[in-house]
Order: C-alpha cells, then structure tokens, then sequence
C-alpha cells in the first residue's frame, strides 16, 4: 500500500516515486540527524544514554567474570623493593664515612625508579581492573572466553558501524557551526548583543561536540561554580575537558597556542570571546598573559577564565604541580576536580604519541565519555601565603575530592629531563648522610 505522500507527489507530477524511493534512505538520515541536532539544542533527554551506561555495566560485570587480570605487581616481585632513604641504605654501615658499596645503594634505587617511575607513568594509559571490550585495553588480560570475543565483535560492529559515523557527522557539524557562527558574531557591533549571543552560540556547539562522544557528565555542587571575575581551575586530562566544563557554563579560555585543526579552532574562538592564547617558549608571551588576565579579572561582567595550571595532561589517576601564575593574580580562585570512567574509555591525551585528529576518533570509537565534576567552594589567598603554597592548596583540594593522588613534580617533565637542582637536592641529602646530620 503506498503512503498517502507518494500518491500526493504522483499526483502532482512534481517527483518521480522511484526517485524518492532510491533517495529514501538519504532522506532518512538527513532527517534523522536534523532531530538529534534538535534534540541536542533544546537540551530533550529520553534517558536512552543512562539505559546505554546501565547496558554497558552489566557487559562489563560478564567481562570480570570469563577474563583474568595479568598480576603486574607479581612479575615485577623481586625487582621493586620499597623505597628507603638514604640513611636507611647505610644503617648497617656502622659508620658514616663513604663506602664503595654505597655505589651499588644509588644503582639499587635507579633501578627501583626505571621500573616503577612515578611521573612517567601518569602519562600512559590508565590500567583497568576489567576487561572493556577495546582491542586497546586487552592486552592486561587472559583467559578470554568465546562468549566474550563473539561481544567483543558485536562491539566491534556497533562502535563502527553505527555509533562512529553518527558522532563523526556530529562533530564536523558541531564544528563547523562553531566557524560559522563565531564568523557572524564578529561582525556585530553591539557588544552586549554580541556577548549573549555568543555564549548561546557556544554553548548549542559544545553541547553538539559533546553528544558527538557520547559525553554522560554528573555536576556536582553547582553552586560553587566560577563567576565573572574569577578564575576556575581545574585538573588536567584532555582537551574535551574544555567541552565537559562549557557544557555547564562559558568560560573565556588561556591555554598554548597549537596548529592544525586545535588552531583552528582557537582562532574560530577568539573571534567572538576574550580567549587568550599564548606560545609556551616565547617569555614576552608569558608576561602579556600576565597583564591580560589581570585585566581581565578586574571586569567582573566578563566571563570567569577557565586555566589547567598543570600545563599538560596527566592520566586521571593524579594531580601535578600547579603553575603559580594564575594564582598570583589576587583573585578568587573557583576550584573544580574532573574525574573520568576510564570503563568506558580512555580519556587521556598523550600528545606525543597522538596528534589531535587521530586522538579524537581513537575517543569517538570508544564506548562513551563518562564522568563527574565537582565544584569546590570558592578560596582565595592567605596573608601568610605565597603564589605556590596557594596553589599546592587548592590543587590538594582537588586531589582529595576527585579521588586522585597529588604529587610535587612538574608536568613538564612529560617533555623534559629533570632540573639541575632536583639532582643536587639528592646529593645534599647524601652528604647529610655523611656528616652524620638528621636528613
């Protein structure tokens, strides 16, 4: 029976019925795309992404139970021994003259360090205690069942067949109405109506670019959010945790300035906002970063900045050294902790092993983005407090609310070797040792 539209169009002799019926599926998915976008515009939620999570929860509970975790503690028994101090290392040395077999004592603790490093290893893959169904998470396990290869296919097929191309076409509309629309707000002479429109505009595209990853956020503490003013900080694990912030509230953003298409889209941005965009390696940068964020901060009516004063990403299981320049600015500091479900994928960027594009579709083929963010209260600088103390504070703060261990070292030695003075802070305590003075 054929529907009344065709008959309608025959009738008519405007389309030809074969026409329409090859067009068809086309037709179909141009439409169906037109109702997500809709869907996503106006905020409409069926709770089919939460029924996907519960889904996927109970796949992974099946998972626990057909797979075995590789015990990498086991092997490397034996070889990582607890690590001792200096004083320690020579108790049995009944004097504290040097020895030749002090030598061996430094070895013994390079080694420990090769083996079980504690930086390098927050910028690698998270480890996960069951089996996620990624051919990229697999390779800690054994014992895998036919039951679970015959899903793992399946989730081969759905993660590529359906869910990649849907997020693809979403994203590249998402960031293509970014461009436009930036474009358009750039040329209104208004600022008032410029400033509101922009931050709709912005925030239709994040929330398009975060359903373009199937991103499943829990705020918490919404009260506590950054107002105009301030500065919102907030731990470091990926370039989406721009996208999972916005999704809740603009922000005008500082970060390093990069190329490709992370540039681009920088300088879609700045058409329209008050980005500040800077190059890491050029020092009279960091100064006018320094006078711009002051001026910034002292209009209250422009939006709070957003800064990850880490510097780069870290693997979301710890917080690194803060950078203190967001911190000297004598402004309220809004602190805000990120933690991801590395269950459902792995949402850090390792930006030397993984360029932009390839990092998103690798975040595109995953299950989904899922996590929680908690808004701390408000915290400003005491009168006894220097620049790093206040940021070794606020970033223990979001250590102990998001679950994450907090450490001393700068993120920077993703990319570089140690300090001079970290080694000479290592001879120091030695020579302690010698003189026989407490450590």
């Amino acid at each position: 029976m054929e529907s009344p539209l065709l008959l309608c169009c025959s009738d008519m002799g405007a389309i030809n019925t074969d026409k329409l019926l090859c067009g068809g599926p086309s037709s179909s998915l141009v439409a169906m795309m037109l109702l997500c976008i809709f869907i996503i515009v106006f905020g409409v939620s069926f709770g089919i992404r939460r029924l996907y999570v519960m889904t996927l929860l109970w796949i992974f509970e099946l998972c626990a139970k057909d797979t075995h975790l590789v015990d990498k503690a086991s092997r490397n028994a034996g070889i990582i021994a607890q690590k001792s101090s200096f004083r320690q290392l020579r108790a049995s040395a009944g004097s504290p003259e040097f020895k030749m077999t002090d030598v061996l004592s430094f070895c013994c603790r390079g080694m420990e360090s090769i083996v079980d490093d504690d930086v390098t290893k927050r910028f690698s893959a998270q480890e996960l205690d069951t089996w996620n169904l990624l051919t990229r998470s697999s390779y800690n396990f054994h014992n895998i069942s036919m039951r679970l290869i015959i899903l793992w296919g399946a989730g081969i097929f759905i993660r590529y067949g359906v869910l990649l191309p849907l997020r693809l076409t979403l994203a590249v509309t998402g960031i293509n109405l970014l461009f436009l629309f930036t474009t358009m707000m750039a040329c209104l002479p208004n600022r008032e109506l410029r400033v509101y429109l922009t931050e709709k505009v912005h925030g239709i595209c994040y929330h398009i670019c975060a359903r373009s990853i199937t991103a499943i956020v829990t705020y918490h503490n919404r009260e506590n959010k950054a107002k105009g003013g301030g500065i919102c900080v907030a731990n470091h694990t990926t370039p989406i945790d721009v996208i999972i912030l916005a999704n809740d509230g603009c922000y005008s953003l500082v970060g390093q300035l990069h190329g490709g298409l992370m540039g681009m889209i920088q300088k879609a941005m700045v058409r329209s906002s008050p980005h500040i965009w800077f190059d890491r390696a050029q020092m009279k940068d960091r100064h006018l970063v320094a006078k711009r964020l002051g001026e910034h901060v002292a209009d209250k009516t422009k939006q709070p900045i957003l800064i990850f004063p880490e510097g780069t990403c870290i693997n979301n299981t710890s917080v690194m050294m803060f950078k203190k320049g967001s911190f000297e600015m004598g402004c309220t500091i809004y602190p805000v902790a990120i933690k991801y479900d590395p269950r459902f994928g792995d949402a850090f960027w390792n930006s030397s092993k993984f360029g932009l594009v390839s990092y998103l579709l690798r975040m595109m083929s995953s299950w989904a983005i899922v996590c929680s963010v908690w808004y701390l209260p408000p915290m400003n600088r005491q009168e006894e407090e220097d620049a790093v103390q206040f940021a070794s504070r606020v970033k223990a703060a979001i250590a102990a609310q998001g679950g994450l261990v907090d450490l001393i070292w700068d993120g920077g030695l993703k990319r570089t070797k140690v300090k001079e003075t970290f080694r000479e802070e290592q001879q120091k305590l030695y020579s302690k040792v010698l003189a026989g003075e407490p450590e």
